[in-house]
């Protein structure tokens, strides 16, 4: 892939700002030329593994496995990887190479980009992975820190794959020849143009311009709790996105197996940031919402913020715990069963022995429940045997006459046969009987977790006893609600899974199969991490009969599609973002599902909405994780203009007076505009403003308080909440006095969501 020109050194002349080339037109576009022939040269190796690599998927697929469960693991496992390949490689093709780095020693220039590719003629590396270590330096040198580079080149490429063309280009030199400081400007080209470019319905990677506080971040050990702090237009979603694909590259075998969980404020914002990893080449990731923490639940509701404290709040899950607890029930009164031979009782004493045994098991409630009946069902047949010996003795007068008789006794072992003939009987009387049936369900019922929570609320006797207040209290059949989520959710681990729940449609699991395969990756994971027996492994968390339901014959998921569909599934790392919103039920329930608490949370202290969210960091995760997380802080903004960022400061600072809004990089010379309309003329001015921006292109959304009737403005309308993590071009603010009087920071986080303009309509 090299050529002679490749350690040519263009002596370009540059502007004072040091970065813009000023070459004449034939040099420059000569260079263009031989950047786009090795850009194209890329693509042909590409294009070349990506042919192998789909060849390698189809022939594992066709290939016939036989009979043996260890072949049909391996051809599964060459199928998996070798189309995880497929998809790696066809995301790298648009925007494969978009930069290179010079070095201070003379050696060959370092191309990096999407992916990492090798070059088969002399086994070189032709273009170097931006997770890479030899990447690291192309974001993070600067004149003062050069990181041994002399000159870094970033590529604006047009057209598309394999076609792709280099039609400009800009460097940023390294060796001292040209002014420069370590601090961040957009008068870099290429983080300007990234930065000024039009929004869409989608976010976009930023692997071209990752920042060096970004960079730091992302290339974090993947074990321990980081907390991300910065304020908006920072990009700490951006970085948490791709702290993910680095994490990936850097622990494939680990996180390619366990998945990684992300969680985001809303099902907008997951929609907007859900198409960045797949543009990076990586699938084994889930998105998920507080309002889907319960398996099989989408709420969307909020509660009245005192309500969704105490939902909030980790009290709960002792609350919880008690509910279970008081739907183990004892008789009120004596529970009479008639038999043909005799009657047994189902009394407090019976009951309290059964229920006791139960709960040593300490299982969850419905697989305890086998243990009462059965428990229960052992007690009346003692009870009934007790009963009918008693009825079988002789009177007195009988007794008398038998004695003076030479009439032999029964034989010991024939009083056993009989004993156990009458057990027997008695036993198939109890298991038989409705009434039996019908008390273990009154006393121990088989319980949802969706009916013991809608019935927990529904009775205020059940609170009560509970030890829940009052305000809990709703009629039956209401939505769920977010905050109820993380409720429902641990009340599926007091509970367990319903008896006999599984539908009678579903696929028949391997068990067998499950079985081996998981003997192999338990032997394949000690190859890699060793016989320490404190390293935690998948193998800790997941059983056969689980991997069974993970995998049906001739069904082949992905990771993905797998741990989505099982609520037992535990991440090899966990992302939170807008984590100030989270209550500490909602941590407490996400870290269950990532024992190795390896977890990336990206927040804003000052953006906090959510009436159950922190304070403070240590509020929420200082009951799980003490004092093992680490925090990090970033300052610069790059979504918002400083005319905009100056306004929403200025609301900031009469909540939060000790919060210092972030940096901005760029300006755009036009502030926030401001008009007042009547409130009979709000929709019209609404849909005047929208009309106005829509010349000026881009991205718009409307903000407005909950419920405002803005009849159909033709942009999408979001709620200062909705609102959260995403962007547009340009944003509408209705009565902005309104939503500053529910909640300040509902205002900050409105007014921070335009890249390039801002209006306010004011209501009078």
């Amino acid at each position: 892939m090299r050529t002679e020109h490749e350690n040519v050194d263009l002596h370009l002349k540059h502007n004072t700002d040091g970065n813009t080339p000023a070459t004449t037109d034939s040099a420059y576009e000569a260079e263009l030329t031989r950047e786009t022939r090795h850009l194209r040269g890329l693509h042909a190796l590409l294009d070349d593994e990506l042919a192998a690599a789909g060849a390698q998927a189809r022939g594992a697929a066709a290939e016939r496995a036989g009979e043996q469960l260890s072949a049909r693991w391996e051809r599964d496992v060459a199928v998996q990887r070798a189309s995880e390949r497929v998809r790696t490689l066809t995301a790298a093709r648009a925007g494969l190479c978009f930069g290179r780095l010079d070095h201070i020693d003379g050696a060959a220039p370092t191309r990096v980009g999407r992916i990492g590719l090798t070059d088969p003629t002399d086994g070189e590396s032709a273009l170097v992975d931006w997770r890479a270590p030899a990447a690291q330096p192309f974001y993070c040198a600067t004149p003062v820190t050069p990181l041994g580079v002399t000159r870094r080149r970033h590529y604006t490429v047009a057209g598309t794959a394999p076609h792709e063309r280099v039609v400009g280009f800009h460097d940023d030199l390294l060796d001292g020849s040209a002014a420069g400081t370590d601090t961040v400007s957009a008068s870099d080209p290429a983080l300007l143009a990234a930065l000024t470019a039009p929004r869409g319905t989608r976010m976009r990677d930023i692997v071209t311009t990752i920042q060096s506080e970004q960079d730091e971040i992302i290339r974090l050990p993947l074990s321990g709790t980081v907390v991300i702090e910065g304020g908006p237009g920072t990009g700490k979603t951006a970085v948490a996105l791709h702290r993910i694909a680095y994490l990936l590259y850097t622990h494939r075998d680990r996180l390619a197996r366990s998945g990684v969980l992300v969680v985001g404020p809303s099902a907008g914002f997951v929609h907007y940031v859900g198409g960045v990893l797949p543009a990076l080449g990586e699938s084994a990731v889930v998105f998920t919402t507080p309002g889907r923490l319960a398996h099989g639940v989408v709420a969307e509701t909020t509660d009245p913020p005192e309500v969704a404290r105490l939902k909030g709040d980790l009290a709960m899950v002792d609350v919880l715990r008690r509910a279970v607890d008081d739907r183990q029930e004892l008789p009120g009164a004596p529970v009479a069963i008639e038999m043909d031979d005799v009657t047994v009782e189902i009394d407090t004493a019976l009951g309290a022995e059964a229920r006791r045994r139960a709960r040593a098991t300490g299982q969850p409630h419905n697989t305890a429940r086998a243990t009462f009946r059965d428990t229960l069902g052992r007690l009346l047949v003692d009870q009934g045997l007790e009963r009918l010996e008693v009825g079988l003795e002789d009177p007195p007068e009988l007794a008398e006459l038998l004695a003076g008789l030479d009439i032999p006794e029964i034989e010991p072992a024939g009083a056993a046969e009989v004993s156990a003939e009458m057990r027997a009987e008695l036993r198939d009387a109890v298991r038989t009987d409705p009434r039996f049936h019908a008390a273990v369900e009154r006393l121990w019922p088989v319980l949802t977790p969706q009916r013991a929570l809608a019935e927990l609320y529904a009775d205020p006797g059940r609170l009560a006893s509970a030890g829940a207040t009052e305000a809990l209290h709703r009629e039956p059949g209401a939505p769920w609600t977010v905050a109820d989520a993380p409720l429902l959710d641990e009340l599926a681990e007091l509970l367990g899974p319903v008896p006999d729940g599984t539908p009678a449609a579903a696929p028949e699991p391997d068990s067998a199969y499950a079985a081996e395969v998981l003997t192999v990756l338990e032997s394949a994971d000690r190859s890699l991490a060793g016989e320490d027996p404190d390293e935690l492994r998948p193998t800790d968390f997941v059983t056969a009969d689980m991997l069974a339901q993970r995998h049906v014959a001739g069904v082949p998921l992905t990771v993905a599609e797998r741990a989505a569909g099982d609520r037992d599934w535990r991440y090899g790392h966990l992302v939170v973002d807008e984590a100030q919103e989270l209550s500490a039920m909602d941590w407490h329930v996400l870290l269950r599902r990532c024992p190795s608490r390896s977890i990336t949370a990206v927040g804003d202290l000052a953006q906090r909405s959510a009436p159950a969210g922190a304070r403070a960091w240590a509020d929420v995760l200082a009951p799980h994780l003490a004092g093992r997380w680490t925090h990090r802080t970033l300052t610069v903004n790059y979504r918002t203009p400083s005319e905009i960022m100056d306004a929403a400061a200025q609301v900031l600072a009469t909540y939060a007076p000790d919060r210092r809004p972030p940096e901005s990089v760029r300006s755009t010379g036009e502030p926030p505009w401001t008009r007042a309309v009547p409130a009979a003329e709000l929709a019209a001015a609404v849909a005047a403003a929208v009309e106005r921006s829509r010349d000026d292109g881009g991205t718009l959304a409307v903000i407005a308080p909950p419920g405002t009737d803005l009849g159909a403005p033709g942009v999408p309308v979001h709620t200062p909440v909705s609102s959260k993590g995403l962007e547009f071009d340009a944003v509408v603010i209705v009565d902005p006095e309104r939503i500053r009087a529910a909640d300040p920071a509902d205002l900050y986080v409105a007014m921070t969501r335009a890249t390039q303009r801002l209006g306010l309509l004011e209501v009078r």
